[in-house]
C-alpha cells in the first residue's frame, strides 16, 4: 500500500491510483487498499462500506 490515507478526504481521492483492475468482475483496488465497485460503491480498508451513489431515474437525461 502507498502512503495515501482513506481518511484523508474525498479531495485527495484523485491522488489514488488503481493497482489492480478487474472490470470483468466489476471492481478495482486502489493504492490505499480501498476497493471501488463499478456501481460506485466502495469497501474501505477498515471494513466500512460506502453505498453506491445511484442517480434516481427521473434525473437521467433522455435522448430525443
Amino acid at each position: 500500500m502507498c502512503s495515501h490515507s482513506f481518511a484523508a478526504a474525498p479531495a485527495d481521492a484523485t491522488a489514488m491510483h488503481v493497482v489492480a483492475a478487474h472490470p470483468e468482475q466489476g471492481w478495482s483496488l486502489l493504492c490505499d487498499g480501498t476497493i471501488v465497485f463499478d456501481d460506485s460503491g466502495e469497501l474501505l480498508p477498515d471494513g466500512r462500506v460506502v453505498a453506491p451513489h445511484r442517480v434516481p431515474a427521473g434525473h437521467l437525461a433522455v435522448a430525443a
